[in-house]
């Protein structure tokens, strides 16, 4: 293994400790926020008697101290058990999630994807005909993007594309067809920050020394564009792959409920209606985790892409 890899995986691993108390104080505050929110999970079930009702809380557990649960859900989760649902009855919470989290992570993986592919083209272009009808376009259609949020793009799309013209399905998951609508309106916003940052960076690429002495040499301006400024101009937008990806995850929630998709946000959501706490609180974990991780893989990814960054 050579030494700039050894480098990088000592890096990773101190990330790795480091995001230990990142959880920790996440866990923390997500469960005596949902503690102290009024109400509770078994609050609704009203034709219940009494002595039914402290037999549920005993048996979840909601009749001890609120330290003593906390410290019973902490020891629960080192043992990889997120607890029982106490809507879905008889199944843990680690089973649901597992059922419906491949469908959330495929969701946001497409529109990552579809964000960085579209954002990068669209930011280029604009740079490369700046001040022109083109650039203004991106300029105006990335400044729309950024202010209409998904719970307002997601009802519009289905609406239009579903409704009115039949043209896409407006719920299901599965198909080819099903992912169109959902996938869109998840990378929208995304897409338009993505062609800012592009745009700049990418204007600020073509202006630098290194571009200038490769087009004194005669390059093909293609080849100018493509391998020696679009190298530095990608650089924000990869940097920006952390908060987008913690963006799709919240955003996913509501285009989740939307268009009816069988992912983890429709559970988060219903379990914050109940107050279904170990529901939310598994929720919570799976986001926390998967946004640390991503935010790690970005910071390796600018390795590949700037050699001037070196973890040692």
């Amino acid at each position: 293994m050579h030494r700039e890899e050894i480098d990088i995986l000592r890096y990773a691993l101190r990330r790795l400790l480091g995001a230990v108390p990142t959880l920790f104080l996440i866990i923390t505050a997500a469960f005596f926020m949902m503690r102290i929110a009024p109400g509770g999970p078994f609050d609704q079930e009203r034709t219940l008697e009494a002595t039914v009702l402290e037999n549920l809380n005993r048996t979840f557990g909601l009749d001890k101290p609120l330290w003593q649960q906390y410290a019973m859900y902490l020891n629960n989760l080192l043992h990889g058990d997120m607890g029982p649902s106490f809507v879905f009855r008889d199944k843990r919470v680690h089973e649901i999630l597992g059922e419906g989290l491949p469908v959330s992570m495929q969701l946001g993986f497409l529109a990552l994807l579809l964000a960085l592919f579209i954002g990068v083209c669209m930011g280029t272009v604009a740079a490369l005909r700046q001040n022109s009808k083109a650039d203004y376009f991106v300029v105006a259609l990335a400044t729309f993007g950024i202010t209409v949020p998904p719970f307002v793009v997601a009802p519009v799309l289905a609406l239009v594309f579903a409704v009115f013209l039949g043209w896409l399905p407006a719920q299901g998951w599965g198909r080819a067809d099903q992912m169109v609508l959902p996938v869109i309106a998840l990378a929208l916003p995304q897409v338009a920050v993505i062609a800012r940052l592009t745009r700049g960076a990418m204007i600020e690429a073509l202006r630098s020394d290194h571009v200038r002495t490769a087009k004194a040499y005669g390059l093909p301006a293609s080849m100018v564009v493509i391998k020696h400024a679009l190298r530095a101009a990608v650089l924000p937008a990869i940097s920006y792959l952390g908060p987008a990806a913690a963006a799709l995850l919240t955003g996913s929630i509501v285009v989740e409920q939307v268009f009816n998709l069988p992912g983890i946000g429709r559970y988060f959501v219903q379990g914050a209606l109940n107050r279904d706490y170990t529901m939310v609180m598994g929720t919570v974990v799976i986001v926390a985790v998967f946004v640390i991780l991503f935010n790690l893989m970005v910071d390796l990814l600018f390795a590949v892409f700037d050699p001037r960054v070196r973890y040692d």
